[in-house]
């Protein structure tokens, strides 16, 4: 029979239908997961031997969580996957404020309406979508709003003393009866309410007023914080810290292919920008290196964290600079270039939090830099080292580059909106430029070729071999030398 069909608590019992609680619903279709093999948590990258595992066996014990991690974690995320391992469908006492089961109801509401009506009572079925509530702590949120208050309207409406408990209007959490209920940034919680907390954890027990209620609630909490809330705002009382069965401690990705698959995933990009919009494969392992180049930054607070969002927005942000310089070009399609890289600075400078050192810097020229550090950082893995000291008369690849910069000594601009005809012309120009990328990395073409070619002048930059000037409108790169030479 169709669940749809199925009206009544007397045609569900002929069904042989058996009530899990939600614990044990979500314990045993992960047991079922794993056994098929079937993934748990997908869509979540680099977790696969570090929370993942953690969370199945939180689940797997039937703990109550709290996921301990910096901005940009996938905590949030995390806790709503988890809806994926409930049933499909619960039956539930319809018209029922919390969502009782027809076998266990633990309601006044629920318990009368079987009593009165026992196998024509009217059931209805809960998908597993509705099973899910989510709550954000911030300091004015009150007992009433999660456990529930007296409501003198409805006593005034149904003409009831306050002493009889059909007074009460149900908070969040009786209302999420059967379901997961998530709490985010838990410090922020104040501590009373973090104690009335206590007793549904542990016992089920929610007490409103003066009423003393036993509603053995059936739920699945998990709790989300930062442990820089720790000090910042609050904490997590410790008899609560108690009752939750386990802490596990997310992280940010241990590799640029991580990040790049997070990346890739949940950047939201129209299908015009997909199709006219090239990004050479460079260009990303760039991006994601700011990230980590940020996360080690001393002008950055590392314990405030760099969120996975800085790369997300970063990425939309440069493939959005391209875009307009082609819109403005009526050029039908285009590639991502270094100078691009300065059209992410407003994403980096709106997630990272400064110490002081940094706010002297100037939150601008940290996230300009970031660039320059993260193309040091990446240049070693794709051409010979540059050595800070090099023995006199000692020759290097990059020693034709630099000559070629002296010669010129006007220098040489690359402005933002060239099209791309004119780009490439401008970096054919300077010819041991192409030969060097060809040597060390033969296999590049087209755009993803020139766009190299443009890395390896910002690394010889970066260390020095040539000066490298930011206008208004787009670089200049000159040789350190001649240009001393041309002012005296």
């Amino acid at each position: 029979m169709n669940i749809e069909q199925i009206k009544t608590l007397g045609e569900l019992k002929k069904t042989g239908y058996k009530s899990r609680t939600i614990k044990n619903e979500l314990r045993q279709n992960l047991i079922e997961k794993l056994r098929k093999g079937e993934s748990t948590f997908s869509g979540i990258h680099g977790y696969e031997n570090t929370v993942i595992p953690e969370l199945e066996r939180a689940i797997l014990s039937r703990h109550n969580v709290n996921l301990l991690g910096l901005r940009g974690q996938a905590k949030t995320r995390l806790a709503r996957m988890m809806v994926e391992l409930l049933d499909e469908y619960i039956p539930v006492v319809e018209g029922s404020e919390i969502n009782d089961d027809p076998f266990n109801p633990i309601s006044r509401y629920a318990k009368e309406l079987i009593k009165e009506k026992g196998d024509e009572t009217p059931i209805s079925w809960m998908h597993r979508s509705e099973r899910f509530a989510e709550k954000l702590a911030t300091p004015d949120v009150t007992v009433a709003d999660i456990i529930g208050d007296i409501d003198p309207i409805k006593a005034a409406n149904l003409k009831l003393s306050y002493a009889d408990d059909r007074v009460i209007h149900y908070g969040m959490i009786p209302r999420a009866n059967r379901c997961i209920f998530v709490i985010n940034e838990l410090p922020d919680l104040q501590a009373r309410i973090q104690v009335a907390l206590f007793n549904i954890l542990q016992e089920g027990d929610i007490q409103i007023r003066g009423f003393k209620l036993r509603l053995p609630l059936d739920m699945q909490f998990v709790f989300t914080a930062n442990p820089e809330d720790y000090t910042n705002r609050g904490s997590i009382v410790t008899p609560l810290k108690d009752r939750i069965g386990s802490q596990i401690l997310t992280h940010y990705p241990d590799s640029i292919e991580i990040a790049k698959a997070i990346t890739v995933q949940e950047a939201k990009l129209d299908g015009n920008q997909s199709e006219m919009i090239s990004v050479p494969e460079l260009a990303r392992e760039l991006l994601e290196q700011i990230s980590f180049e940020a996360r080690e930054s001393d002008l950055i607070d590392s314990k405030s964290g760099v969120s996975a969002r800085l790369s997300i927005t970063a990425f939309e942000n440069l493939i959005s600079t391209a875009e307009r310089r082609a819109l403005k070009n009526e050029d039908a399609t285009t590639s991502i270039r270094m100078g691009d890289f300065t059209g992410i600075i407003p994403s980096i400078t709106g997630k990272v939090e400064l110490v002081y050192e940094g706010e002297q810097e100037g939150a601008f020229t940290v996230a300009y830099n970031l660039i320059g550090d993260a193309v040091k950082s990446l240049f070693p893995t794709m051409f010979p080292s540059i050595q800070k000291l090099e023995k006199q008369n000692e020759e290097t690849p990059y020693d034709a580059i630099v000559s070629w910069f002296f010669n010129n000594s006007d220098g040489f601009e690359l402005l933002d909106d060239i099209d791309d005809v004119e780009y490439k012309r401008q970096l054919d120009s300077v010819e041991p430029l192409k030969s060097l990328v060809k040597e060390y990395q033969p296999n590049l073409e087209g755009d993803a070729l020139y766009f190299c070619m443009e890395f390896v002048l910002w690394a010889l930059a970066e260390h020095k071999k040539l000066t490298k000037h930011r206008f208004y409108d787009g670089i200049q790169f000159q040789d350190p030398y001649g240009n001393f030479i041309n002012k005296l």
